[in-house]
């Protein structure tokens, strides 16, 4: 793997892309920020530093030293598809949390069947992180996956951030997939439920299906209580801030849901996972079964 170079690239420039662009650069290093329609978000507090480049060309990432990439899930291969003759070997990050809508796979994978690179280059970032909080400068933390090629490389960007590294970036990787889900599945319980008690038994339980699946898959236990597991649970399943949670507080109201929802495809991708994995797990089947009619 090559060193880390001064700046890097970021592909996607929707807020949780922007967000990090805001942190990587805040941190000292220079960012360039690839947007598909050259725009980009904008935060109350947070003007855009000086050593981020707006781009809507990706020739401009082939001399980044790393790649970070944001792009929405059911955006993600077309996106790397189009970036993939600009890949240089850079070790990649990947920040999108969830599951390809009309395959159900997890973003490394569908990296791994786009862009040819070793395992070693790959790492996954993900943990309880709201966009405009991040974009201010306030405290963050998360779990950052990968070798010691990728830590070393996390550690320099996102030094703005507390990160709690670790190797498992399939555990890390369901956590972010699963807290979508979830999420969707609390606030929807909000609604229909009788009380709090429902909600945390619904939560628990589903929290507990997606244990179940990345346990099979060969994840380990610890992940799912770290900063990406209970971290980002507690923060999205509960907030209205939360896209996911508001979109299953509108389905319960009969209302549709604002802008993307990462969290259905989710759903139905971890229940699909688990039917081949053959394991039974009830709420999520049930849930899945209920937001398809």
């Amino acid at each position: 793997m090559k060193p880390v170079k001064t700046v890097v690239g970021i592909i996607g420039a929707g807020a949780w892309g922007t967000a990090l662009a805001h942190c990587i650069a805040n941190g000292g290093t220079g960012v360039i920020l690839w947007s598909f329609d050259g725009e980009y978000a904008h935060f109350d507090g947070a003007s855009l530093p000086n050593n981020i480049k707006i781009t809507q060309d990706m020739a401009e990432l082939e001399s980044c030293g790393a790649w970070v990439v944001v792009t929405p899930a059911m955006f993600f291969r077309e996106t790397l598809a189009r970036a993939g003759c600009h890949y240089n070997k850079q070790p990649i990050i990947i920040c999108t949390k969830g599951a390809e809508p009309k395959t159900g796979k997890f973003m490394t994978e569908v990296l791994h069947e786009t862009i040819k690179t070793p395992k070693k280059n790959i790492g996954v970032l993900s943990g309880p992180q709201f966009a405009a909080e991040v974009a201010r400068g306030v405290p963050t933390g998360s779990t950052l996956a990968g070798g010691k090629e990728i830590q070393c490389v996390g550690k320099k960007i996102f030094n703005k951030m507390f990160i709690s590294p670790t190797r498992d970036i399939i555990g890390t990787e369901i956590c972010g997939v699963g807290k979508n889900a979830v999420s969707v599945i609390s606030g929807y319980i909000k609604v229909k439920g009788q009380g709090e008690n429902e909600s945390a038994l619904y939560m628990t339980n589903a929290w507990k299906d997606v244990i179940q699946i990345g346990l099979k898959m060969g994840a380990k236990l610890e992940t799912f209580s770290d900063l990406c597991g209970v971290g980002d649970l507690l923060l999205t399943a509960t907030s209205t801030t939360s896209r996911n949670f508001s979109a299953g507080v509108a389905i319960a109201n009969g209302e549709k849901p604002v802008g993307t929802v990462e969290g259905l495809s989710a759903l139905h991708a971890l229940n699909e996972r688990a039917k081949k994995l053959k394991i039974h797990t009830p709420l999520l089947f049930n849930m899945a079964r209920k937001f398809s009619k």
